[in-house]
């Protein structure tokens, strides 16, 4: 290969980054990224209250007005996010969480071979309608320090639906609550 063959191949080289560098130029002059005043992204994080459990959970409407038009089809749909971490059917195994059958009613933290959290064990008392609202409304608000890793249904009619399916989901179901109001 002769010099003259080189200095086309420099030459084209040169060339091509002499046209890439005034194409960006002129892209930068049409196009400019608008700076943000402060660096880095924003982030919205519902803040939550750590003061006493039970009031941070306190849902919107009562639920024994909300259980009156719940849907046990629509609960056993909406349960299906559940299914990660428990199961539902008699006798079944646990997974991350406990077996959910026949929960309503039932005592807290207790029994169904699950190893349940201090917290959840400290808790006590049985998983009454309006407990169960109030903690799959809030887990974390209803009972600090629980294992429970889900942020909670916000939607009332969604959390109806889904105690309503639980306790159908029982040998012996309990009355659904009239609503006092």
């Amino acid at each position: 290969m002769d010099s003259f063959e080189l200095n086309k191949i420099l030459g084209a080289l040169l060339g091509t980054c002499i046209v890439v560098l005034v194409m960006s130029f002129a892209a930068g002059s049409v196009f400019s990224a608008k700076l943000p005043e402060k660096p880095g992204f924003e982030i919205a994080v519902k803040e939550e209250s750590h003061g006493g459990g039970e009031a941070a959970a306190a849902a919107s409407e009562p639920i024994e007005k909300l259980l009156q038009t719940a849907s046990v089809e629509k609960g056993a749909a909406a349960a299906k996010k559940c299914q990660a971490c428990h199961t539902f059917e008699k006798g079944g195994p646990n997974r991350v969480g406990p077996n959910l059958f026949g929960v309503v009613n039932e005592a807290r933290g207790e029994g169904r071979g699950f190893n349940f959290s201090a917290a959840m064990k400290a808790k006590g008392g049985n998983w009454s309608f309006d407990d169960l609202n109030k903690f799959l409304t809030n887990p974390k608000g209803f009972i600090p320090g629980t294992a429970m890793g889900f942020a909670g249904v916000p939607k009332d009619s969604e959390r109806a639906d889904i105690i309503a399916y639980l306790n159908s989901n029982s040998e012996h179901p309990a009355p659904i609550p009239t609503a006092s109001k």
